[in-house]
Formats: structure tokens, C-alpha cells, sequence
């Protein structure tokens, strides 16, 4: 029973291992390997869109003659999900990309015009700057302000990013709080100041903008009226009114309407 389970074999004295005939495997030999689909494609039979990351069984092979740079390209078979007709496609090392040859259609990709495009542009400011000297210096001020305006950018988020790791929640609390009450300083401090000015604004008896008003004679003939009415508080106003003429009577009340006002404006 050991000897079943033995990695080393026994091999005779006389062993002899040219004397082991070798099969004649052909050229071109097709390996099965099972691999993703790189893209996304739509079968030509059946219309079946077969999406990228799709696994499948494929027979690979080498695609002879056809090199690129002394790298092998390759060829893959492998067959449609849904109707089984077969489709193959092949290695583009110059793109690092594959080619759909037989079979299906490759899917529109949006990033892969993008990317045709900006090849195309370059080549074509290869092309420019093969005769002209001053047009490949123009080239290079460009490429070099880009450079430049890239790594400023990289700089300013590093920065920033830096400032922001070293905040955390209690700077920003405290910092809240202390703009909070600055606030509310500055209001009381406006306040305080317009109650300061208004006081300044009126003007006190003592004070130097104060200005006495001087009585008129009018006033003091009004004042010696009310006074003989109070001197004699059980005499009626009608009493007071009493043995003057109607002359007499007008005039003391447009004094005593005048005084009245004056009265309101101090």
C-alpha cells in the first residue's frame, strides 16, 4: 500500500531515456483554455450581447506570420452563449487591446475614441514637428505651462489636505463657539455705544448745551391769573370770569393756549 502513494518512481540501471519514442505534435497546435471576455461584444448570428467578464472555455492558438515588435499575437476561439456559432478574435499588442475578426461586433466605447483621438493628436504634433524647429519649441512651452499647472494643483490639495488632517472636532467646536460670542461682543459693544450717543444727544440743565428758555410778559401775566386762582381754591372759575368783558376773556385764552403750547415743546 506505501508504494502506491510514492512520488519517486523507480527507474532501472539500464534506463535509457532517448529510447522513449516521443509523439509528433502538429506546428500549430490549438491549447483549450478558459479565460474572460475582454469587451463587450453582440453576436452576429443571433444578436446576444456578451458582456465584458463573461467566462468561457477557448481554443488558442498562435496566429503565424503576424508579429508585432518580435511579441507573439494570439488567437481565440470560443462560441456564443446562446446560438453556439463561433467568434474569434485576436491579441493587438501595439494598442494593448484586443481585435474582434469573425463572428461578432465590438460594442461602441466612449473612452476608447477618447483615446483614439488624443493618439491622433499626437501624432499629428509629431508630424508638425519634424520639419519645423519652432513649432516643436512651441510644443514643448505648452506641454512644459501644463507640467507646471498640474503640479501647482497637486501641491494646493496636498496643502489643503494637509490642513484639514490636522483639525479635528474640538478645534472646530472651540472655534464655533469663540466666533459665536465675538458676535455677540460686538453686538452689545453697538448697542452700548448708540445708548452712549443718544445720551450725549439730550441736553441736561447743567449741562453746556443746555439753553434756558426766558419767559415772556405773557407768561408772567398767565402765571399771575392761575396764581389768583390758586390763591383762592374755593372760588369757582366762573367766579374768576365774573366782571370781565368779553375782550378780556378772549385774550386770556389765547394766552393761555399760547402757554399751553410752549408748555409741550419743553
Amino acid at each position: 500500500m506505501g508504494e502506491r502513494k510514492v512520488l519517486n518512481k523507480y527507474y532501472p540501471p539500464d534506463f535509457d531515456p532517448a529510447k522513449i519514442p516521443r509523439r509528433r505534435q502538429p506546428k500549430n497546435q490549438q491549447i483549450k483554455v478558459r479565460m474572460m471576455l475582454p469587451m463587450s461584444i453582440r453576436c452576429n448570428t443571433c444578436g446576444t450581447y456578451i458582456y465584458k467578464g463573461t467566462k468561457f472555455n477557448s481554443r488558442k492558438e498562435d496566429v503565424i506570420g503576424d508579429t508585432y515588435l518580435g511579441i507573439q499575437i494570439f488567437r481565440f476561439y470560443f462560441k456564443c452563449t446562446r446560438c453556439s456559432a463561433e467568434i474569434a478574435f485576436k491579441t493587438d499588442p501595439q494598442n494593448s487591446d484586443y481585435v474582434v475578426e469573425s463572428g461578432a461586433s465590438r460594442n461602441f466605447e466612449p473612452w476608447r475614441e477618447e483615446e483614439e483621438a488624443v493618439e491622433k493628436e499626437k501624432k499629428k504634433s509629431a508630424a508638425e514637428e519634424m520639419g519645423d524647429a519652432m513649432k516643436s519649441l512651441e510644443n514643448r512651452a505648452v506641454d512644459s505651462k501644463r507640467d507646471m499647472d498640474i503640479l501647482a494643483a497637486l501641491e494646493e490639495m496636498r496643502l489643503m489636505k494637509s490642513r484639514h488632517a490636522t483639525v479635528s472636532v474640538d478645534m472646530m467646536l472651540e472655534t464655533l463657539r469663540r466666533s459665536a460670542y465675538d458676535k455677540e461682543q460686538k453686538i452689545a459693544e453697538e448697542f452700548d455705544k448708540a445708548d452712549e450717543e443718544l445720551i450725549k444727544s439730550i441736553a441736561f440743565p447743567g449741562s453746556q448745551n443746555y439753553v434756558q428758555r426766558i419767559q415772556d410778559d405773557e407768561d408772567e401775566d398767565l402765571d399771575e391769573d392761575f396764581g389768583q386762582s390758586s390763591s383762592n381754591p374755593c372760588k369757582l372759575p366762573d367766579d374768576n370770569l365774573k366782571g370781565k368783558s368779553n375782550s378780556e376773556l378772549s385774550s386770556t385764552v389765547e394766552k393761555t393756549n399760547k402757554f399751553l403750547n410752549k408748555k409741550q415743546y419743553f
